[in-house]
């Protein structure tokens, strides 16, 4: 397969980097990933980090609707410190969504279950380690623009469609 000049998104974590809260990784090991890789098709991000948030921090969760809420201001993300850090959130999916414009990328594999990545499933804001159904700030911006956003659990679905865009 030969995906020419398309490029991917791809969460930071997932690429081996260690940015996430906790200062750990949540590496993918996959052959057509690393193929990606190889070919200069990936382009890295962490909204969070991108936004000036520290390695390592306290862990956020969102409060009372998901990543779509935020963005219209009916919801908010928040540290288990009770610190408000919704604008770091909101400021690292524009992030995120300029370098899908700078770089022409329509799919991105984001973490699931982060308060910015998040596909199918969040943290409920209580911190009480239960997963709810809802996206992250970041998956809210890109999926608004257009952009299709799948989990490292569906990297096969994310290929199928990169493919099927260079049909």
């Amino acid at each position: 397969m030969i995906i020419g000049n398309k490029k991917i998104l791809i969460s930071a974590c997932l690429l081996g980097k260690r940015v996430r809260y906790d200062g750990n990784t949540l590496t993918v090991i996959d052959q057509k990933l690393q193929d990606w890789i190889d070919n200069g098709w990936v382009v890295s991000v962490c909204p969070e980090v991108d936004a000036g948030m520290s390695i390592p921090r306290v862990p956020a969760e969102i409060s009372n609707g998901d990543g779509h809420a935020v963005l219209m201001g009916k919801a908010t993300v928040m540290t288990k410190a009770g610190d408000d850090v919704s604008d770091f959130f909101i400021k690292g999916a524009s992030i995120a969504l300029d370098l899908c414009r700078q770089h022409n990328i329509k799919v991105a594999v984001l973490s699931e279950s982060s308060p910015s990545c998040g596909s199918t499933t969040i943290y409920n804001g209580k911190f009480s380690a239960t997963k709810i159904g809802g996206v992250g700030v970041t998956t809210a911006l890109l999926s608004e623009k257009g952009i299709q956003v799948f989990s490292q659990f569906d990297l096969s679905k994310a290929f199928a469609e990169v493919e099927r865009m260079q049909a």
